[in-house]
Formats: C-alpha cells, sequence, structure tokens
C-alpha cells in the first residue's frame, strides 16, 4: 500500500489560510443572526430556493420554489416553507427528523447576489399553518418551520461566471437527455421514454400542487 502523503491535499485550516487569506470585514459583517429588513426583501422577491439537511443516510439538497414570497417570514428569526408536491421521496424531510440542521439558498432572477441562511428546522401539519399556504384550493403536505442562525448575502461572481440569468441557448434542452431517456435506461426500458417525455408536461400542469 502506497502511504506517501498527497503533497497537494489540503487538511488543515492554517493551509486554507495560507491560500485564501484572512476574510475580509465587508464578508463578516454581512453576517447576521436574524433577518434583517434587506434579507427580508430578497426572500420576498425570490421565486426558488436550495433546500440542503443530512441525515444518517447522507446528505441531500433539493429545490424548492413558487412565486417570490412563497417562503414565508413569521418573524425576524423564523421562515416557513411549504412542502408541495413532489416525488414522495422527502430526503429533505427524513433528515430533519433527526437532524434538524438546514441550509437554504434563495436565488432571484435577474440578480446576481444570492442569501444564505442556515438555522434548524421542524415540520407541522398544523391546519391552521397549511391554509396559510394554500394554492388553487390545495394545501401544502407540512409546513416546515426554520428557525434562524445565521443569514448573509453572496456575491455575484458565481452567478455571472456561470451566466445562469442570460438567455439560454436554442439548443439547451437537445444537449442534455430528458426524463423519459433517463428512466427508460434505468428501468430497463419498463418505462417507456417516449411516452413518458410526451405525457410530462400535461401531468405535471395538472399535479402542480
Amino acid at each position: 500500500m502506497n502511504t506517501t502523503a498527497n503533497p497537494h491535499a489540503i487538511t488543515t485550516p492554517e493551509q486554507l489560510a495560507a491560500i485564501f487569506g484572512e476574510v475580509g470585514e465587508a464578508s463578516s459583517r454581512k453576517e447576521v443572526s436574524f433577518v434583517h429588513p434587506y434579507y427580508r426583501a430578497l426572500i420576498e422577491a425570490s421565486p426558488f430556493a436550495v433546500l440542503a439537511t443530512a441525515g444518517p443516510d447522507g446528505l441531500d439538497a433539493s429545490p424548492r420554489g413558487d412565486a417570490p414570497g412563497f417562503v414565508q417570514i413569521e418573524n425576524d428569526t423564523t421562515l416557513l416553507l411549504p412542502e408541495r408536491r413532489g416525488n414522495n421521496r422527502v430526503d429533505s424531510l427524513r433528515n430533519i427528523l433527526t437532524d434538524s440542521r438546514v441550509a437554504l439558498i434563495f436565488l432571484i432572477p435577474g440578480v446576481g447576489e444570492t442569501l444564505r441562511v442556515n438555522g434548524r428546522a421542524s415540520i407541522s401539519t398544523k391546519p391552521q399553518l397549511l391554509a396559510r399556504f394554500a394554492v388553487q384550493g390545495q394545501l401544502p403536505k407540512c409546513v416546515i418551520a426554520i428557525q434562524v442562525d445565521t443569514v448573509f448575502f453572496q456575491c455575484a461572481r458565481a452567478i455571472q461566471r456561470s451566466g445562469l440569468w442570460q438567455t439560454p441557448a436554442p439548443d439547451a434542452r437537445a444537449r442534455v437527455p430528458s426524463p423519459g431517456t433517463i428512466l427508460q435506461a434505468f428501468t430497463d426500458a419498463s418505462v417507456n421514454g417516449e411516452a413518458y417525455d410526451r405525457e410530462l408536461p400535461a401531468r405535471q400542469r395538472a399535479t402542480l400542487y
């Protein structure tokens, strides 16, 4: 067995500090322990977020999206995230049951800055709470209440480098496999990929909420 250490591996905080240097004042001071009014404006404008969780079976990061402001701000330390219809894997929810730590990153189309929230979550099916999130007469399955630990905005460099909000290439869909193509391959053709893709838009519209 080769026991030679990798001379290029970073294994200590000191090595990281040598590469990246000290955290700048602006980067430190923008982090707060509550939803500042400026951060409230970002959350209320966001139609999309990624929820990250951890549990005994591993990590999960999954998308959440709806009309801007779909994550409600209960108070300056509490966010409410409705759990809508999905694929029923409930990976995030299972993780929260055993490890309440969560992280959110909010995106706003056309805006380079994102907002990061770290906190601890619980799950509720309180009827009055579900009713607050009714859309098209449909209630969410449950609501995730997030007690905020830290909030801060992330600079726009990643969005700028990715060109995320630029006009998509006209062949963007054709350059990646469709859901039906993937499922047909992964199910040994027990799923008819062509039929799946043909029926998917109507099924998604009918089951959006």
